[in-house]
């Protein structure tokens, strides 16, 4: 907290700035009042947020450096990796987007495509493994997603083509194919574009044990209005206004895709990252960059018809680009997930020399704002810890684990709690924790979530209190570092189970204060009145001290038992265990 309150003043001050600028000093009182509600409750971590990263392979930049041209270069290529996602891990992130399709190529060993020049320096050998499968495991290792990262319209530029030789879709099947600006697209107009992608996702989602299916580009090039199209367009648009026919090929190809991944595997979440100013808003202009009017994105509506989990909108931008245009996905998000991409990569003396602040400000906007989460481009400038940004989220923003949300549009019936809890003390102060495994109304794999603390009950609401997320086994060995544990179940989908104890504290540690439905309070003269609170501190009963308190209509359950006196000092006084 004193950490957050020292750095406040200067968030403040620019704030100040900002603020005149964008709406005058009628305003900013109101502003600062939020960013100081913000700094001083900063510290109150949220339970479930979506943290990612975009992870380009294109050209390694931000991996691999180390090409796979031998055993000892698979190695280094892998450790590499490794050291990536334990970074992100110690960072509390919990959704990596791997670049999985770069410009017409695949990094895993596929029968529709070829692999791509950065893995070995040449265009089409194998690395004598599979990247993508490398990935996933690691990333489910340390209890993260992965996201197969596909970009979708790009072919490739010129030089891209021609390494790709055959293999390139350009060569193979030039009719779904248009030249733009010296570089490659696939026709959205043209009907076996969705087939050619349709074919990708569904290699990947049926071979592949992803998260999630994350389009890029998934939209017209830049200088849409010159895109060579009208052939397309007089064979297939049936008369239709060429813009808003445009749009509509976009959103077939979002349908078809996301229809097909929900078929195969429902639990895997589809998302897209599209241009980050949806369109104008009522007060602000996109100046002519956006979704809609400009790429033909219609990245709302996807939303609303359900056809998409979550967008992560590129909002590489700040100022009065960057506020209003995050609230208008907000307000439109109908109840699916908005992660904001943030540019980090505009902290660099070499692109826009960004202060550190500004991320700062955009980081404590979203999550005010209440949007599912943020994500960050590129990768490599949270490694590189520019300006100290990867410092500033790990001990500022993410100080603490978070999970993801669960998807309930998709399910919402979590599975059965883990059963017969056992606690066992081991040699040389560590604890050895096992339970019966959980079950799931689609008979999925389940993982497990673990809870510690040093007060009973542990508080699963509380993020501060998640040790361990998405353990895959019912037994674990740890360091007993805390004198309480619980532990939920969660499905594919994310939904949680209730909190089932392991160990609980005797009558010398905290006094139950319960003779079977009587509840026996401390003597003292000064107490008023009695709250009765659950395990999560929601009011159960608060009441007069009277001579008898029966607890008889308390369901069965653990209790937090608190006094006032004469002051309203309130004082925990102990338990009720029914």
């Amino acid at each position: 907290l004193l950490f957050i309150v020292s750095k406040s003043k200067k968030i403040i001050n620019n704030f100040v700035s900002l603020s005149t600028k964008l709406i005058g000093m009628r305003r900013i009182l109101n502003i600062l009042i939020t960013i100081l509600l913000v700094c001083v409750t900063a510290t109150a971590q949220p339970k479930h947020e979506i943290r990612a990263t975009w992870l380009t392979t294109l050209g390694g930049m931000d991996w691999p450096n180390n090409k796979a041209t031998s055993t000892e270069g698979i190695r280094r290529q892998q450790q590499e990796l490794c050291d990536i996602l334990d970074r992100l891990k110690e960072a509390n992130f919990n959704t990596v987007m791997l670049q999985t399709r770069l410009r017409g190529d695949l990094i895993y060993p596929s029968t529709i495509e070829t692999f791509p020049e950065a893995l070995t320096g040449k265009t089409g050998k194998n690395p004598g493994y599979d990247p993508l499968a490398f990935a996933i495991e690691e990333c489910h290792k340390r209890g993260m997603e992965l996201h197969a990262w596909i970009v979708t319209i790009p072919a490739g530029n010129n030089r891209q083509v021609k390494l790709l030789g055959k293999h390139s879709v350009v060569k193979k099947y030039r009719q779904i194919c248009k030249q733009h600006d010296r570089a490659w697209f696939l026709d959205p107009g043209h009907p076996k574009t969705a087939d050619y992608l349709s074919n990708i996702v569904r290699e990947i989602v049926t071979k592949y044990d992803v998260d999630g299916i994350h389009f890029d580009y998934i939209r017209y090039p830049e200088n849409a209005h010159r895109f060579p199209d009208r052939d397309t367009h007089r064979k297939y648009g049936k008369g239709k206004d060429l813009k808003q026919w445009r749009r509509e090929n976009i959103t077939n190809i979002v349908r078809r895709l996301y229809s097909e991944v929900k078929q195969v595997k429902p639990w895997v979440k589809v998302s897209s990252s599209p241009v980050g100013k949806f369109k104008d808003t009522s007060r602000y202009s996109s100046l002519g960059w956006n979704a809609y009017e400009t790429v033909y994105q219609d990245a709302q509506g996807w939303l609303k018809e359900g056809i998409h989990d979550a967008l992560f909108p590129m909002m590489y931008f700040k100022d009065n680009h960057f506020y209003p245009f995050v609230l208008d996905w907000k307000e439109n998000d109908n109840g699916r997930w908005v992660v904001p991409g943030l540019g980090i990569y505009f902290l660099s003396p070499k692109e826009k020399d960004w202060p550190l602040d500004e991320m700062s400000r955009q980081l404590y906007f979203t999550r005010q704002s209440g949007l599912a989460g943020h994500a960050f481009f590129r990768n490599k400038f949270l490694m590189d810890n520019v300006k100290g940004i990867l410092d500033e989220i790990q001990h500022v923003f993410y100080s603490t684990p978070a999970l993801i949300p669960p998807m309930t549009w998709q399910d919402s019936i979590a599975p059965s709690a883990p059963t017969l809890p056992t606690y066992e003390k081991q040699a040389e102060d560590s604890i050895k924790l096992s339970w019966d495994v959980s079950k799931d109304n689609h008979d999925l794999s389940v993982v497990y979530h673990l809870y510690a603390s040093n007060t009973y009950p542990v508080n699963t609401n509380d993020a501060q209190n998640l040790m361990l997320t998405s353990i895959k086994e019912n037994t674990i060995t740890l360091p007993n570092k805390k004198k309480y544990f619980a532990i939920t179940s969660a499905d594919r989908y994310g939904n949680e189970s209730t909190p089932v104890a392991f160990n609980h504290p005797n009558k010398t540690e905290i006094p139950i204060l319960n003779q079977g439905n009587k509840l026996i309070l401390p003597e003292s003269e000064n107490i008023q009145e009695v709250l009765i609170c659950n395990s999560i501190g929601e009011t159960i009963l608060r009441t007069k001290v009277q001579n008898e308190i029966s607890l008889e209509l308390l369901p069965k359950g653990f209790y937090l038992v608190y006094t006032f006196n004469k002051e309203e000092k309130k004082t925990f006084a102990g338990t009720i265990l029914k």
